[in-house]
């Protein structure tokens, strides 16, 4: 079993505050404002912080699914795009979309298609995000 811990401070009233995380091991921090997640402004957000996790465990399931059926890739290249809205009185996660090129030596499109659905499927991080559609595009590599 693994546990991860991350951390989050937030500063001032929702419009002028201001936000910082850090993530236990160090490598892992940034700043975050209402501008940040909402506009332009420098700095990062939630929605961003998910779609990279996104697309990191995707990856990752993929090359395992890959290498376990004898077909290790040569890379891997996977963009995540996260999108919040307003619904109703709030705010909602109402997709991530997944853009995936891959270079599987031995396989066709149709072939990384299918192990990508697989990995699409079984990656912790689309299990946690079960009550958000998931779509997935995959690019010829």
């Amino acid at each position: 079993m693994s546990t991860r811990k991350a951390s989050a401070t937030w500063e001032g009233d929702l419009q002028a505050g201001k936000g910082s995380f850090t993530g236990e091991t160090g490598t892992l921090s940034g700043a975050f404002t209402v501008g940040s997640r909402f506009g332009a402004d420098a700095g990062t957000n939630p929605e961003e912080l998910l779609a990279a996790a996104h697309a990191s465990c995707f990856s990752m399931a993929l090359s395992a699914g890959l290498s376990q059926a004898g077909h290790p890739p040569k890379s891997i290249s996977t963009t995540a795009a996260c999108t919040i809205e307003k619904v109703g009185e709030g705010f909602e996660i109402t997709s991530m979309k997944l853009t995936l090129k891959a270079s599987v030596p031995g396989l066709d499109q149709a072939g990384v298609e299918k192990f990508a659905d697989a990995a699409k499927a079984g990656c912790p991080v689309s299990k946690a995000l079960a009550g958000v559609p998931i779509s997935l595009e995959v690019l010829p590599g």
